[in-house]
């Protein structure tokens, strides 16, 4: 029988992507979301991609009542992958009561009721914020978590210290924190991609649509920074690897392949691209002019950080495949597939 995993926040632009793996590999997935910041029209998009219409719950998980119905009409639930959360650097400064409440609150409710519902494994989205400002590039796994630069990457570390003392305390799960980079691109059918509500927050999203004629311009935030040519560096992954992570973790627990209860991964390319690098990508992979402005540095932003993946290829199998044109021309004809669409 097919094991059930619930996938929180869903029909988002990293849940959507993992929710497609995790039907390909064979699994059964329940989704809950609130939508504050997807639509539910990605269930059509899931559903063309795969065949298959995931269990829909519309929730918000900071209700804990709402979770309990969840999880007794939905029986048998294996495990949970967490992507319900806040996820704005910028935001985060400016509202850092929201991102605590949100998302402390979420990761909260769904580890107390895991024991009660005999939930097993569990995977959480963190991020390459833990670090802070690296020492040095490439980093690795074991390099030491740093003050957080923004509230949203304080709620990462603290998540992931709750995660761990909740083992630590005898809890009867296991969980992998997973550590990515800077998630981009979309589906390469087109069939689903990155579409947050409002103003994009994110860089690629306000990248096609400013390319596509949405946005006047695209604002790249600081070119003073002590890199090659100025701009901040990242490590951007392909949204599809991204989600076969995932897919990886849930395996090395659910089929006790590890003898930890607790892991850490850092999922990421190993290669550092700067955000000029990025725009040219982009139109060397289109075609297609972007235009921008440099503004001043953004409050929160981290200089350069690439990821060491050398564990995640080797412990759990997982290796980024796409490169960053592929990656860059999927994302735009995902932009081209909402327009045709009427959407955006």
């Amino acid at each position: 029988m097919a094991k059930k995993i619930l996938v929180t926040g869903g029909t988002g632009f990293i849940g959507s992507h993992t929710t497609v793996e995790l039907q390909l590999a064979g699994y059964e997935v329940v989704i809950i979301d609130n939508l504050s910041n997807s639509n539910r029209e990605v269930l059509d998009g899931i559903e063309k991609i795969t065949g298959i219409r995931p269990v829909f719950v519309e929730g918000d998980c900071t209700d804990i009542n709402t979770l309990h119905k969840l999880f007794t009409e939905n029986p048998g639930i294996d495990g949970i992958i967490n992507f319900a959360a806040s996820k704005a650097v910028g935001e985060s400064v400016q509202k850092p009561i929201m991102y605590y409440r949100n998302n402390l609150n979420i990761l909260l409710n769904l580890l107390e009721l895991m024991p009660v519902y005999g939930v097993k494994g569990f995977v959480f989205s963190s991020s390459c914020t833990v670090y802070g400002e690296p020492d040095q590039n490439p980093i690795t796994e074991s390099a030491p978590t740093k003050k957080a630069t923004s509230p949203y990457g304080a709620t990462k570390q603290i998540c992931e210290d709750i995660i761990a003392d909740f083992i630590k305390s005898g809890a009867p799960i296991k969980a992998i924190l997973l550590r990515y980079f800077n998630p981009i691109g979309a589906h390469p059918s087109a069939e689903i991609g990155e579409l947050p509500n409002g103003v994009p927050q994110n860089l690629v999203p306000y990248l096609t649509q400013t390319a596509i004629g949405i946005r006047p311009m695209l604002n790249v935030f600081g070119n003073d920074y002590n890199t090659p040519d100025g701009f901040c560096i990242r490590d951007f992954i392909n949204v599809v690897d991204l989600a076969k992570a995932h897919v990886k973790a849930l395996e090395r627990m659910l089929e006790d392949k590890s003898d930890e209860a607790l892991e850490v991964f850092n999922i990421g390319t190993g290669n550092g691209l700067s955000v000029m690098q990025l725009i040219t990508a982009f139109e060397k992979a289109t075609g297609v002019k972007v235009p921008y402005k440099i503004v001043g540095r953004r409050e929160g932003d981290i200089e350069q950080i690439w990821a060491d993946p050398k564990r995640a290829n080797e412990v759990l199998g997982w290796k980024a495949e796409e490169t960053i044109e592929d990656t860059m021309l999927s994302a735009w004809k995902w932009q081209q597939r909402l327009r045709e669409r009427g959407i955006m």
